[in-house]
């Protein structure tokens, strides 16, 4: 699997400049079959992202604009009358998809947004009282309008909790907006490869699990996610299914590296993707405009890291 992730990376890394970090993080929740919202100003390819993503691991993509005046049924399907025999037949919608993208998540309607709960954590949809499995591989890839913007829709905490990672897309540096530009042209046309099938990530997710992570490791992601909470400027810390996901994204990310065994390394490289948009600061904290990004970097620096 190794030199599949490396030709993944590689072939993504064809049409998207400078995010080689962010392609390895929507591989690694992939294999831990979990959801990452992407967050960062317009234009910067996080569309793009997604899409030459689930083509390079040979994956259906649809991607779902998010707007107001969107209802469930335009997400999950809807039956439909057919006149010539007086039947009613289901018509699945978008959420059909192993890759979906939602973009501006947050410009729909609580009630909208409320039809991508169950998709995302049961991995089906139920409609007109019928249950559809998703297809796997499955994952959620969501955007959201930055800073709260008019016409939006703040996500609820329940809802952000179900993201098992949240990863921030930035402008290009100097060099790689020139490169952008040198590029564009081979970019629209958006020619890419598919490295590997959707049945070798299914065999990935589960050849995954069987990665070993020590009690010594699971120690460690415990006392991590205590810490958090435990910390004065914390008003809501992570729940244990932020201790869940950590442990499924260190092994997924072990898996991806060759090896059978979860590392301490990999929970640290792992913790401000997992854990940051779980924390809820303190109005004090807030004042005083401190970061959950902060808050883990000192966490991690005072808990001890485990020698075996």
């Amino acid at each position: 699997m190794q030199s599949d992730v490396e030709g993944i990376v590689e072939e993504v890394s064809r049409f998207v400049v400078g995010k080689k970090e962010v392609i390895e993080t929507l591989l690694t929740a992939l294999i831990a079959e979990g959801h990452v919202l992407l967050e960062g100003p317009p234009g910067v390819a996080k569309t793009l992202i997604a899409k030459t993503f689930a083509m390079s691991i040979g994956s259906t993509f649809r991607r779902i604009q998010f707007t107001p005046d969107l209802l469930p049924s335009d997400i999950i399907g809807t039956s439909v009358f057919n006149p010539k025999d007086s039947t009613f037949s289901i018509k699945q919608g978008p959420i059909f998809a192993n890759i979906v993208m939602a973009d501006e998540l947050n410009r729909a309607t609580a009630r909208t947004q409320s039809a991508m709960l169950e998709a995302m954590q049961e991995r089906q949809v139920t409609i007109e009282g019928n249950t559809f499995h998703l297809p796997r591989p499955f994952m959620t890839i969501a955007t959201q309008v930055p800073f709260g913007g008019a016409g939006t829709y703040p996500l609820s905490d329940v809802q952000i909790d179900r993201f098992s990672a949240r990863v921030s897309v930035n402008y290009p540096s100097f060099d790689e907006e020139k490169m952008v530009m040198a590029s564009v042209d081979s970019i629209e046309k958006l020619d890419v490869r598919a490295r590997v099938k959707s049945d070798d990530i299914v065999k990935a997710i589960e050849a995954s699990k069987n990665v070993l992570v020590s009690e010594h490791v699971r120690d460690y992601i415990a006392k991590i996610v205590f810490n958090i909470r435990r910390d004065t400027s914390v008003k809501l810390g992570p729940s244990p299914r932020a201790s869940v996901w950590l442990y499924k994204m260190s092994r997924a990310r072990a898996f991806l590296l060759g090896r059978s065994y979860v590392l301490p390394d990999d929970v640290k490289s792992l913790v401000p993707y997992v854990l940051a948009h779980r924390i809820i600061l303190t109005s004090e904290a807030e004042t005083d405009s401190v970061k959950p990004e902060k808050i883990l970097e000192e966490v991690l620096v005072r808990t001890e890291v485990p020698k075996e």
